[in-house]
C-alpha cells in the first residue's frame, strides 16, 4: 500500500502532502484505522499544542494504531514531539506533564534558548551525529527550518541536532521510529532530500 500522512486534526497537512506530491509521489491523507495499519510508511504530522493533539489523537481512536506500527513512521515538528513518552508542554497552563504516544523513550522539554526569541523560528544548520539512510545526501551544515518552543535532548536516537541556547535533536531514529523536528515541507531541497529519504527506507 502507499505511504499516508495521518490526519491529526491540528496539522499544516496540506504543506506536507504537497511536499510529497512534488518529489512524485502519491500520498492520502487519512485517519482510517485500516489504511494506516496498511501503508507502507506513516508520517505524523504536527502544528500547535501538544496536549490539543493528543487529545484529537485519543478522540479518533488511534493512540493504540499508532502505538502498533512496525512500518517506517516520521514524526514531523510537533508530531515528532508526540511520539516519545512524556511531554512537558501540559506545565504552561500549570497542569502536569502529558503522556506522549511513547514510540521513543524520553521526554520533550522547553527548549532553552538562553534569551533568545521564543518560539525558535527560522534557518539553523544541522549537525550529522550518526550517518543514517534517512539523511543519505544531508551535510554537516545544511541548513533546515523550524519553527518550535520544545525539544528533544541529544541522546542514543540523534541523528542530527541543532543549536539556539542549547544543542537538541533535529532528527531522530528508534527502531522504525524517526522524527524531524524541523518542517521538511519548507526546508526546499534539504527537506526534500530527507522526505524522499524516508520512503525509501525498509522498516
Amino acid at each position: 500500500m502507499a505511504p499516508i500522512i495521518v490526519d491529526t486534526g491540528v496539522a499544516n497537512l496540506a504543506s506536507v502532502r504537497f511536499a510529497f506530491e512534488r518529489l512524485g509521489f502519491d500520498i492520502a491523507i487519512t485517519d482510517n484505522v485500516e489504511n494506516i495499519v496498511k501503508a507502507s510508511h506513516v508520517i505524523i504530522p504536527g502544528v500547535g499544542a501538544a496536549p490539543r493533539a493528543m487529545d484529537i489523537i485519543a478522540a479518533k481512536g488511534l493512540i493504540p494504531v499508532l502505538q502498533s506500527l512496525t512500518q517506517p513512521v516520521m514524526g514531523i515538528c510537533l508530531g515528532m514531539q508526540l511520539i516519545f513518552e512524556t511531554l512537558h508542554e501540559g506545565k504552561l497552563k500549570g497542569s502536569e506533564n502529558i503522556k506522549g504516544l511513547g514510540l521513543v523513550p524520553g521526554e520533550v522539554t522547553l527548549l532553552d534558548t538562553k534569551g533568545a526569541p521564543s518560539p525558535h523560528m527560522g534557518w539553523n544548520r544541522l549537525k550529522i551525529e550518526r550517518n543514517d539512510p534517512l539523511l543519505a545526501g544531508i551535510s554537516t551544515g545544511d541548513y533546515a527550518y523550524f519553527v518550535h518552543s520544545y525539544a528533544a535532548p541529544r541522546a542514543d536516537y540523534t541523528l542530527a541536532s541543532a543549536n539556539y541556547g542549547h544543542r537538541f535533536s533535529a532528527v531522530i531514529k528508534h527502531k522504525n521510529i524517526y522524527g524531524c523536528q524541523f518542517h521538511p515541507e519548507r526546508s526546499s531541497q534539504i527537506g526534500a532530500k530527507i522526505l524522499a529519504n524516508f520512503l525509501g527506507v525498509d522498516a
